[in-house]
């Protein structure tokens, strides 16, 4: 068998544009072999990648979410992985669209990356004015996991599951005080489902934040509250509140009892808090499927799935279509919640 070797004194001419060249065949030869430069040198880019450290972006303050807490371990063994240091930037601010939007407008190079969940990505496009176009402008990585919300009520409410509680709400229109963490955020709009779902009428309690609408709920003041396990699952177990519906498609590995909202007569209700990886728009492909490759192996490690389910996540790994395709469909179902309680911020 001869060896083939590739003179690259002899290349280099034919790298020349074409309007320099002559002949027809001599252009077409020349297109082959800037062709096969080009994949030559963008396979050994993406080798190279990263050559520097890389920036996760977290659009939180540090420590306040499980988001974040998930984001330094996924930076912690990612740098192992890639030979380069992922360093943590929180940049809060605006429910999460600061962070975005610098992503957004940074370099697709591959060096900043977004911790992206549902409120910034999926339903800040609805009730805020972004200066990005959250799916122009940003490119899905990988989808990484998803923290699953429930319905909890106060004990004293005459409700031991959802179709009670759907019951109690049409017997009592407007009646019932729902209470959220702010307008528009996902506590919120998880009752505005339910709402839009079931057609009740239900009357909406917010707070500043998630301590005091889970404190007023397990005081009474308020009788419903919707929230993510880590939150709402010691309440449950001391007796607080009552579990009546788990926010999933299928029962959660993590409170397997609690049966889902969608099997008490909501099919299709999906509600949760999903966090995943995106990158600036035009990153190069290389890039993203190298970055998703080492995502996906951790994601699939036995060890970060025992670390994901303490916190209160369910690993839902999925390639860039799959996690667009996704995002996508959230995207337009908070629309139409949306759209639908007329919600308007300032």
């Amino acid at each position: 068998m001869k060896t083939v070797r590739i003179a690259w004194l002899e290349v280099i001419p034919n790298m020349l544009p074409v309007r320099l060249r002559r002949g027809a065949a001599l252009r077409a030869n020349g297109f082959l072999r800037w062709l096969l430069l080009f994949v030559f040198f963008g396979a050994a880019f993406a080798q190279e990648y990263p050559a520097k450290p890389v920036r996760l972006i977290v659009p939180y303050p540090a420590g306040s979410s499980s988001n974040d807490i998930i984001a330094r371990l996924l930076a912690e063994r990612l740098s192992t992985a890639l030979g380069q240091r992922m360093l943590v930037d929180n940049r809060p601010g605006a429910g999460g669209n600061v962070g975005s939007e610098y992503v957004a407008k940074a370099a697709p190079d591959g060096y900043t990356l977004l911790v992206a969940t549902n409120g910034p990505q999926a339903i800040a496009p609805h009730v805020f004015k972004l200066n990005y176009d959250n799916q122009k402008d940003l490119t899905p990585v990988a989808m990484v996991a998803n923290v699953p919300y429930m319905l909890m009520v106060h004990p004293s409410l005459p409700a031991k599951n959802v179709r009670e509680l759907i019951a109690l709400a049409k017997a009592r229109p407007g009646q019932l005080l729902f209470a959220s963490s702010g307008n528009a955020g996902t506590p919120h709009l998880c009752w505005e489902l339910l709402k839009s779902m079931a057609k009740i009428d239900i009357v909406h309690v917010p707070y500043k934040g998630g301590a005091p609408a889970m404190m007023d709920t397990v005081g009474g003041q308020t009788q419903m509250y919707c929230s993510g396990l880590i939150a709402g699952s010691p309440q449950i177990k001391a007796g607080k509140l009552r579990a009546l519906g788990m926010g999933t498609l299928e029962r959660s590995p993590i409170m397997p009892d609690v049966p889902t909202i969608a099997e008490q007569g909501l099919p299709g209700f999906n509600v949760g808090s999903w966090f995943g990886i995106m990158a600036p728009a035009n990153t190069p492909g290389t890039i993203v499927q190298r970055l998703y490759g080492e995502i996906a192996k951790l994601v699939e490690s036995a060890e970060m799935k025992k670390y994901l389910l303490s916190q209160g996540a369910e690993p839902m790994l999925m390639d860039p279509p799959k996690f667009s395709e996704f995002l996508r469909v959230e995207t337009e179902k908070w629309g139409k919640v949306v759209k639908g309680a007329n919600l308007k911020l300032d």
